[in-house]
């Protein structure tokens, strides 16, 4: 997929979690413009465009990014706040999609500047239509500001 076409950033370590959301997202309409990364370090490679996403136009950014907090190498925490804290990134939707539904962690997030956060797993049918919900509302409802 070319890289200018990725709406959807999504940093998932685990692959069952991955499978089960793009999945949905695919129900969704949304999986064709979705890019899946394993960690945080991949992730700000990703959205700095280094390592393997060097040939990546800086200018093209994804309108959201659905981040896990618990990954290997560079934690959901520290993606969320390097984006926030970047005036090129800050306003990218980033929407937390975690197993924790520890009050200090979702406090955290909002902290930092999440846009939204949703425990998982949650209930299979529920957890599809939260996802639906999450495309249609932040790629396709939400307007954000010019990058």
């Amino acid at each position: 997929m070319p890289y200018n076409e990725v709406e959807i950033l999504f940093v998932e370590d685990s692959s069952e979690d991955a499978m089960l959301t793009m999945r949905a997202l695919k129900k969704s309409g949304f999986a064709n413009k979705l890019y899946h990364v394993k960690d945080g370090a991949q992730a700000l490679d990703f959205l700095y465009c280094r390592g393997d996403y060097a040939l990546r136009n800086t200018k093209e950014k994804p309108k959201l990014i659905l981040l896990d907090l618990k990954m290997p190498k560079i934690s959901g925490f520290e993606v969320l706040e390097k984006i926030k804290s970047d005036p090129a990134l800050k306003s990218i939707a980033v929407v937390i999609l975690s197993s924790s539904k520890e009050d200090p962690d979702i406090q955290r997030c909002y902290a930092l500047g999440a846009n939204s956060y949703i425990a998982k797993p949650v209930e299979s049918d529920n957890f599809f239509n939260a996802i639906k919900e999450i495309g249609l509302y932040w790629v396709i409802l939400s307007q954000a500001p010019a990058l």
